[in-house]
This record gives C-alpha cells, sequence and structure tokens, in this order.
C-alpha cells in the first residue's frame, strides 16, 4: 500500500543557497524544492551507562540521531564520531552502524530491546547499566521521490553537524532546541511535533551539509551548481515524458552539443542519454510503487510511446519487468 510522504518544500530557503562565490543556486534548489520524506519511526532514548546500541540496516531510508544530553559515539562504515549536546548525525544511505556512551560497551540491537510504545511511529526506548544519562532522539526516514533517493545517494555516509557556538544564528540548532524542549517536557501532543520537527532538522541538516562540504561541489551535486549544467538537469528532471535529444538538453544548458556531451559526462559520471533513460526508469519505478498507474500509463509518463517500449527498457535498467517490480514493491 502507498504511503503518503510528508512533504518538506524547501522553496525560497534552498533556491537561495549561497555558492562559493555569493550567487543563488537557483539550478540546484529547484531539484531539492520538492525533497520529500516519508517518517518511519521516531524514538527519544534514555540511555544510561554502560550502554550500546546496534541499529540495523533500512535501506532507502535515512537514520538520524540528536544528542540533547550527554555524550554520544557513532560508528558508520569503520568511522567513529563522537557526539556531544546540540549535535546532529545522519546516515542517509540508511547503512546498518553502532553507538556507545562514553566509554565503549558492548551492543545490543535496538530490535530486541524492549520500548515504550506510543503508537505506529513513535517509542521511548530507555536501555543501559544505571549510570551516567545520555539523552537522543533518534529515528528513521524513508525518502521519497527519485529525486531525493538520488541525492541521497550522493551524500557521505554519515554527516555530523555539529552544534553551533553560543554567538552564531544557526537554524539547524534552533530546530533542535525546540525538539529538546518537547522530548524533555512530553506535553500532550507532543509526538506529533517531535516527528514533525525530525523531519526538520534532517533536511536543515542536508542543506547544511550541502552549503559547507566541498564534496558538495563535486559529481551530480557538482553538476547541480554548475549554472549551465545544472539549467539543463533541472529541465529534464521537471520533464521526463519529453522526447529528449543530447542537442535539446545543450540547448537547455546553452552549450553546444560537444561542449555539454563532455562537460555533462566528466562531472556525472555516464552520458547524458544514459542519465536520461536511468532517471526515467527512477521516476517509473517511484509510480509502480506508490500508484495504481496503469503500466502503459507510467511509461508513457516517462516518455515512451508503447507499453511494450517501455517494458523492455525498464526490465534492461531494473532487471524485472514493471509488473514485477509492483508485485515485489507490494508483498
Amino acid at each position: 500500500m502507498a504511503t503518503t510522504p510528508t512533504s518538506i518544500d524547501l522553496g525560497g530557503a534552498t533556491t537561495a543557497l549561497p555558492a562559493p562565490n555569493g550567487t543563488p543556486l537557483a539550478p540546484l534548489g529547484e531539484s531539492l524544492r520538492h525533497v520529500q520524506v516519508d517518517g518511519v519511526f521516531y524514538c527519544p532514548s534514555e540511555l544510561t551507562e554502560p550502554w550500546g546500541l546496534d541499529l540495523p540496516p533500512m535501506p532507502d531510508c535515512i537514520w538520524f540521531h540528536v544528542v540533547t544530553s550527554g555524550e554520544f559515539t557513532v560508528e558508520v562504515e569503520g568511522e567513529t564520531t563522537t557526539l556531544r549536546p546540540g549535535d546532529l548525525a545522519l546516515v542517509p544511505h540508511g547503512n546498518g552502524h553502532r553507538g556507545w556512551g562514553r566509554e565503549p560497551a558492548p551492543t545490543r540491537s535496538v530490535v530486541d530491546l524492549p520500548h515504550e510504545v506510543v503508537d505506529e511511529r513513535f517509542a521511548i526506548l530507555r536501555h543501559g547499566g544505571g549510570g551516567e544519562r545520555t539523552d537522543l532522539v533518534c529515528g528513521g526516514l524513508c525518502v521519497a521521490q527519485p529525486i531525493t533517493r538520488h541525492l541521497m545517494r550522493s551524500l557521505p555516509p554519515l554527516i555530523v553537524v555539529p552544534a553551533a557556538p553560543a554567538w552564531e544564528l544557526d537554524r539547524v540548532g534552533s530546530t533542535i532546541r525546540l525538539l529538546a524542549d518537547e522530548v524533555a517536557k512530553r506535553r500532550p501532543g507532543g509526538e506529533a511535533i517531535i516527528s514533525r520537527l525530525c523531519d526538520v532538522v534532517v533536511i536543515q541538516a542536508v542543506q547544511t551539509w550541502i552549503e559547507r562540504d566541498p564534496r558538495a561541489r563535486t559529481g551530480w551535486l557538482g553538476a547541480l551548481r554548475d549554472e549551465r549544467l545544472g539549467a539543463a538537469l533541472a529541465r529534464l528532471h521537471a520533464d521526463p515524458a519529453r522526447s529528449w535529444s543530447v542537442d535539446d538538453m545543450a540547448d537547455a544548458a546553452t552549450m553546444s552539443r560537444s561542449a555539454f556531451a563532455a562537460a555533462f559526462t566528466s562531472a556525472v559520471g555516464e552520458t547524458p542519454m544514459a542519465y536520461l533513460t536511468r532517471w526515467r526508469m527512477n521516476v517509473a519505478l517511484e509510480l509502480l510503487r506508490t500508484t495504481d498507474t496503469g503500466v502503459g500509463e507510467v511509461g508513457r509518463r516517462v516518455g515512451y510511446d508503447s507499453e511494450a517500449a517501455f517494458s523492455r527498457a525498464f526490465k534492461r535498467a531494473v532487471g524485472m519487468t514493471p509488473s514485477d517490480a509492483r508485485r515485489v514493491t507490494l508483498a
């Protein structure tokens, strides 16, 4: 059954992201404008020393951890980082990882630990040996829409947004303080507020990483930042059904065909037409996952005149027929 995503429209805030030279990043902002996340669960955690947690992999989801008191060391793909109050960690690829408090301790799977279940998406975890306490807000968000999944795959395995100094105005820090207040006071209706604040803080963290990290200026994200390549990508993303040619994309980028093809392939790592096909299949897979739209109509929405042509292209790209992909999704 399809879920209803929580839509976070980044609109003006993202289109105004400053580039190193101070100019707006309009193509990047347009591509991020409809970022969507679908909350899986949110879990305030009261952890006392000694404690350790194993968190399972969640494909196509984002793990996040916000420290509201105490200390939390997180290990992802062999990289460890210690977080303190006000710090935020994202695991954008949904990788399995583990964490502990001030000292390393044996870890237990969070799946096996008892929780105080508030509702199907909200639970409270209390765990540990009774010593010094750490408070976290943890959770997982599924990512919706192809643009969002593509963005998350472009991020590193671990993103840490440290608490800003007291003198610095900080959007992420302000949201975390609101989140910490709601978790601490447990007011009626607080679960709904915590859920929404978690959605916002995750997307703010991604914005902050894009603003600050040099890695966001390479690859696909780097292409989006480029005024000309980004313009072509934004047009392609917005209209996958169009009968695109390399000449059309070059025109959107106001470049010659040869210069565009070379620059695109160098930045993105594949040819423009290969990227177009992959993008269309991502859009089609999302439609098959989340709607009951017929296979032929899905194909038309991504640029194929016949159901047969679409089905052949889809099977080449995805490894199964559209009908099989829909059945796997619903299973």
